[in-house]
């Protein structure tokens, strides 16, 4: 049976990355659809945000979704809503027909970045656990990086409109690498409750909203960073395609960090020191990299410390979460983080357009990295843990 969960691993780990290679789109050939759309930063950074605003209202019902009709099935509709919502905006000739093409595909995302979670959970709650969820969550900078490194050269040739058919149809290979593969654990469907309910505990509502905060703004910053990072470059004379792929290489570093970064401290303990360390060192990293003569250096370092607390992150609501309440619990956790990934990376935009500074985003995804250590610190007080 160890050698199942793996492989039902590698099958999430893909039909995640498509969920990453579909999300980047926007980001990648922001100067192409700014120019063909006639849109600004703002409106860039709402394309980038109403890709996860129907996790707002979604999440959590698509969490019970899963309970009552199966995790598999309900991934599914998940991935055949993604394949749309590209073609839709791939053939999109104003922001408000993208935009319901970003919302169509992100309603499809949000139902399976929540299924793949539970899914992760049911097959490896007790055993691995954060290594399982830092495999997973590596598949997020896996697709990022590929989209950082292809689309931007692509579309030059090919055209934006191009780049989001691709995004439709990596949803399409997973669909069918899901549905011909992926089977639930043992005795897991006659286990789940056959019935619509928010069976939280008090105390399990309390830390999945606390965790769901903190991995809604330490993506909102990951996010940022790699959507107007490029820009940091470009003015200091990079062309855009090698701005693209220097921020291309956090991508490439977290697919190895994070898993390693989630054995290790399962191996060795020390989780809250790890995170604490990991949040201060990216800050203080993202803080230089606007100014300092050497970003590359900064950059660098934020790629080598942004991956550590990301698998550890994820693992919270393992921790707190009893089987039972798992698809609901997962709900909660992702409508928190939905709730940042849609309005945040806008507000950056904004404050970007506003303030006419290439700095800003890179200031405001380091203020998002200090709050992750301010709903850590409130995590561990309502659930205190002996470090080993």
């Amino acid at each position: 049976m160890a050698g199942n969960r793996w492989l039902m691993l590698a099958v999430l780990f893909l039909a995640r990355t498509a969920i990453a290679l579909q999300f980047q789109t926007v980001a990648s050939v922001r100067p192409y659809l700014m120019d063909a759309l006639a849109i600004d930063f703002a409106s860039i950074g709402a394309l980038i945000g109403l890709y996860m605003l129907p996790g707002v209202a979604i999440a959590l019902p698509g969490g019970v979704l899963g309970q009552r009709f199966g995790a598999k099935r309900v991934a599914l509709v998940g991935l055949a809503l993604m394949a749309l919502g590209g073609a839709v905006m791939g053939v999109s000739a104003s922001f408000t027909a993208a935009a319901a093409g970003r919302l169509i595909s992100g309603t499809g995302a949000v139902l399976l970045t929540v299924l793949v979670a539970k899914m992760v959970t049911d097959w490896f709650a007790g055993r691995e656990i954060v290594t399982a969820m830092a495999i997973s969550i590596a598949s997020w900078p896996f697709g990022l990086a590929v989209g950082l490194v292809v689309y931007g050269p692509l579309a030059g040739s090919v055209g934006w409109s191009a780049i989001m058919h691709l995004g439709a149809l990596a949803a399409l290979a997973a669909f069918v690498l899901v549905a011909l593969i992926y089977r639930d654990p043992p005795g897991m469907s006659a286990a789940a409750p056959a019935r619509f309910a928010l069976n939280l505990t008090r105390r399990e509502w309390v830390l999945v909203l606390i965790a769901g905060v903190m991995w809604g703004l330490f993506n909102v910053a990951y996010i940022v960073l790699i959507s107007f990072a490029p820009e940091l470059f470009t003015v200091r004379g990079w062309s855009l395609a090698e701005a693209s792929s220097i921020v291309s290489l956090i991508g490439w570093v977290l697919i190895p960090s994070v898993p390693l970064s989630g054995f290790l401290i399962e191996r060795f303990g020390r989780p809250t020191l790890f995170m604490v360390a990991g949040f201060a060192i990216t800050s203080a990293a993202l803080i230089v990299l606007p100014f300092t003569d050497a970003p590359l250096v900064a950059f660098a370092v934020v790629a080598l410390a942004i991956g550590v607390p990301a698998g550890l992150i994820m693992a919270l609501p393992a921790q707190v979460l009893r089987p039972e309440s798992r698809g609901v619990g997962m709900g909660v956790f992702f409508t928190c983080y939905f709730v940042a990934m849609a309005i945040l990376p806008g507000a950056a935009g904004l404050m970007r357009d506003i303030s006419g500074s290439p700095a800003t985003p890179a200031l405001f995804a380091a203020a998002m990295v200090l709050l992750c250590m301010l709903a850590l610190a409130l995590f561990r007080a309502v659930a205190p843990t002996k470090e080993t």
